[in-house]
């Protein structure tokens, strides 16, 4: 697991326990909503929905909230609606990062992502001066645990992960990281669960193919300073980097 994966996950577990779990649940309620009004809102009928549906339970957002999104994307209820806009540029030390928005005011959301970029080192890039350096890939955590108790093991984890068909295993500390085609990633979650094993959470999301190495504290708080100032941004709901930072230096900074 990457460096900006491992700091993501850190995050995602802190989040869940203060008030970042209200932002989260409105970025991912956001998402489901673009879902619906794309694609349609049956989830069965459209990948899309179904993955962002999966992925705001698995936050454990509720039902009656995630319907109403799909009901404001159908037109029943009514909404603001969202577009989608992504902006590329380079943190401190090179690092090449993507933001994924969904807003209502490109140009608000356009300048909130500059100043951020301006204030802390980093600067904005051409369309597509960043995106070659990164893939679209499903992602999905599986628990060590087994359901029914013990471990599991790395063997174990990939037997199971490419009779599914998932592309790959990997360790990502608390859970073992399987990564598959996007297309690939419901079935394979849905294949992973049959065998009897948990699942902690499943996106797909942009995988960087080579990464920058932060082997230092100074310039690994920096990169992660930008970064998290970009995530909080409401209109923001991915960012992805291709940072790489050791343990040893993510355990410093997260102290």
């Amino acid at each position: 697991m990457s460096g900006h994966s491992k700091w993501a996950t850190i995050k995602h577990k802190k989040g869940a326990q203060d008030k970042a779990r209200g932002k989260l649940f409105a970025k991912l309620i956001r998402q489901v909503e673009v879902a619906a009004r794309e694609g349609g809102g049956d989830p069965a009928m459209n990948p899309t929905l179904r993955t962002m549906f999966q992925k705001a339970r698995d936050s454990s957002v509720p039902m009656e909230t995630i319907e109403k999104a799909i009901k404001r994307a159908t037109g029943d209820l009514e909404g603001v609606r969202y577009e989608a806009v992504s902006y590329e540029g380079y943190a401190p030390s090179g690092v090449a990062v993507i933001i994924e928005c969904l807003t209502d005011n490109r140009n608000r959301t356009g300048s909130d992502i500059r100043a951020v970029f301006s204030k802390n080192g980093g600067s904005m890039a051409e369309p597509g001066a960043v995106a070659w350096q990164f893939e679209r890939k499903g992602i999905i955590e599986v628990k060590k645990g087994l359901a029914a108790g013990g471990a599991l093991s790395e063997d174990d984890a990939m037997m199971a992960a490419l009779e599914a068909g998932a592309e790959d295993v990997s360790d990502g500390g608390d859970s073992w990281e399987v990564t598959t085609a996007p297309s690939e990633m419901s079935a394979v979650r849905d294949a992973l669960e049959a065998a009897g094993l948990g699942i902690d959470s499943s996106d797909v999301m942009l995988v960087a193919s080579n990464t920058v190495p932060l082997d230092n504290e100074s310039d690994a708080k920096k990169v992660l300073r930008l970064v998290d100032l970009l995530e909080d941004l409401d209109d923001v709901q991915n960012v992805y980097a291709n940072f790489d930072i050791p343990d040893s230096i993510l355990e410093l900074v997260e102290a």
